[in-house]
C-alpha cells in the first residue's frame, strides 16, 4: 500500500511530464509539477498551430519500425500505450479524432489548446499541483533546487521524474542544461545532435523567387533512407516532413539526392528525352516529355547546371539529382533531439542507475523517430512509463 502523503515531484510540463504526474495521481500519490515557463504544454501548442498530428494510424509493428535502433528498448513502453491508446485517451478528453488520409491521428478541432486545457483541468481535479516559473538548478542537501522569481525555493521529495526535453527549440523551455547536472551525477548521456532537421543550403540569386514554394512528387533518398514527402524551398534551404525523413542519414553524412520524376524509371525518362526536340529549348522538352517545371526544374537547373546534353546522363541526373548543402539546420532549429542519456544508465522502469528514486521520461532519453506523431506518441508512452516506475519505487520503499 503506498502511503497517501508521500510526495513526488515532475520536473517539467511537456507531455511527458503531464502524463507521468497524471500516472502517478491515478495510482493515489501526490504530485507537483514543475516548469521554468510561465505555462505548461509550450511546444505541445507549438506543434498543434498547424494541426495536431497525435499519432499514427497504421499497425503496431509498423508503427514501431519508424523507432529505429530504439525500437526494442520502446517496444514496452508503447506496448503498454500505443498508437490506439493515444487515439482513446484524447477522446477521454473530450477530443474526439479522425485519421487523415496518410494515416495521421488529429484531434478534429485541429489544434492543441482544447486538449491541454482539458488536461490540465483533469490533473487539477486529480489533485495534481502545477508551479510554473520554476527553473530546476539540481540537487542540494537531497532537495531540489528551483530558481523562481523570489529566490531559491527548495521541494524535497520521495520520488523525482524529469521530463525536461531534448535541446531543440530552448525558446519554449528545453534548454538542455539538465546534461550537466546529471553528467556531475555520473549520468551517461550521449551528445545532442539534431533531428528532423531541414538543410541548409547557399541558394543562387535565381531561387529567389521560389522561397516558400512546396516542392511535391519527389522522391528524396540519403543512403539506405528514402522517402516520398512534400517540402519547401526556404531562404535558409529545404524544409518540411520530406527532408526530415531522411535528416538522421544526412546527419551520419550521406547524400541527399532527388528523384524528381518518382513515377517514371530511368529508361522511359531517357526514352522521352531522346526524342526530337525540333526548336523546343531544353526547358521546354522537359516540360513536354516529362512534366518538369516550377519547382522542380528550378532544382534540377541549381544542382545540375550546366545540363547534361546526352539523354543518358540527363535521366541519370534527373532520376537521382545530387543536393550540394552546408549541413543539418543547427539543433536549436530542429524539430526535435537526437542523443540524451543512453539506455545502458536507466533501468527497465527508467530509473537512473545513479540517482536511485530519479526517473527521466520524453526527449531526454536517447532515441529519436520522424514526425507524424511518433515523437509526440512517444513522450506519452515513456511518460506513462516511468510515472508507473515512479509508484512502483514508492510502493517497494513502503
Amino acid at each position: 500500500m503506498v502511503r497517501a502523503m508521500q510526495r513526488a515531484i515532475v520536473i517539467g510540463g511537456g507531455p511527458a511530464g503531464l502524463m507521468a504526474a497524471e500516472t502517478l495521481a491515478d495510482r493515489g500519490i501526490r504530485a507537483t509539477i514543475f516548469d521554468a515557463k510561465a505555462t505548461f504544454g509550450r511546444k505541445l501548442l507549438m506543434a498543434g498551430k498547424s494541426g495536431l498530428n497525435l499519432t499514427k494510424n497504421e499497425p503496431f509493428e509498423k508503427f514501431l519500425g519508424h523507432y529505429g535502433i530504439a525500437s526494442d528498448w520502446l517496444r514496452p513502453m508503447l506496448s503498454a500505450f500505443s498508437n490506439r491508446d493515444v487515439q482513446s485517451w484524447a477522446e477521454t478528453l473530450g477530443q474526439p479524432t479522425f485519421t487523415g488520409s496518410s494515416g495521421r491521428v488529429f484531434p478534429k478541432a485541429m489544434k492543441a489548446s482544447p486538449l491541454l486545457r482539458a488536461w490540465l483541468r483533469r490533473l487539477s481535479d486529480k489533485g495534481v499541483t502545477m508551479r510554473s516559473r520554476c527553473d530546476w538548478r539540481g540537487w542540494q542537501n537531497d532537495e531540489a533546487i528551483f530558481a523562481t522569481n523570489e529566490g531559491q525555493a527548495p521541494h524535497r521529495a520521495d520520488v523525482t521524474v524529469l521530463a525536461l526535453g531534448g535541446g531543440s527549440w530552448p525558446r519554449l523551455g528545453a534548454t538542455g542544461t539538465w546534461r550537466r547536472i546529471l553528467a556531475d551525477r555520473g549520468v551517461d548521456i550521449a551528445p545532442f545532435q539534431p533531428a528532423n532537421a531541414g538543410v541548409r543550403i547557399t541558394w543562387s540569386p535565381q531561387m529567389r523567387k521560389f522561397f516558400g514554394q512546396p516542392v511535391k512528387s519527389c522522391r528524396l533518398s540519403a543512403g539506405n533512407s528514402q522517402t516520398r514527402g512534400e517540402f519547401v524551398i526556404s531562404r535558409h534551404g529545404l524544409e518540411g516532413g520530406g527532408v526530415y525523413s531522411v535528416s538522421a542519414a544526412l546527419r551520419d553524412g550521406r547524400v541527399l539526392r532527388l528523384d524528381l520524376v518518382p513515377d517514371i524509371d530511368r529508361a522511359t525518362v531517357q526514352s522521352r528525352l531522346s526524342r526530337p526536340r525540333a526548336k523546343l529549348s531544353l526547358s521546354n522538352h522537359l516540360r513536354k516529355t516529362l512534366n518538369l517545371g516550377g519547382t522542380r526544374l528550378a532544382l534540377l537547373n541549381e544542382f545540375a547546371h550546366p545540363l547534361p546534353k546526352e539523354p543518358a546522363d540527363l535521366a541519370r541526373m534527373i532520376k537521382s539529382l545530387p543536393i550540394r548543402h552546408d549541413g543539418l539546420a543547427p539543433l536549436e532549429q530542429a524539430i526535435s533531439t537526437a542523443g540524451g542519456i543512453r539506455r545502458r544508465a536507466v533501468g527497465m522502469d527508467l530509473m537512473l542507475s545513479t540517482l536511485p528514486g530519479v526517473f527521466v521520461a520524453g526527449e531526454m532519453l536517447d532515441w529519436e523517430a520522424p514526425t507524424g506523431g511518433y515523437l509526440l506518441t512517444a513522450c506519452l508512452a515513456t511518460g506513462r512509463w516511468a510515472g508507473v516506475g515512479a509508484a512502483d519505487y514508492l510502493a517497494r520503499s513502503g
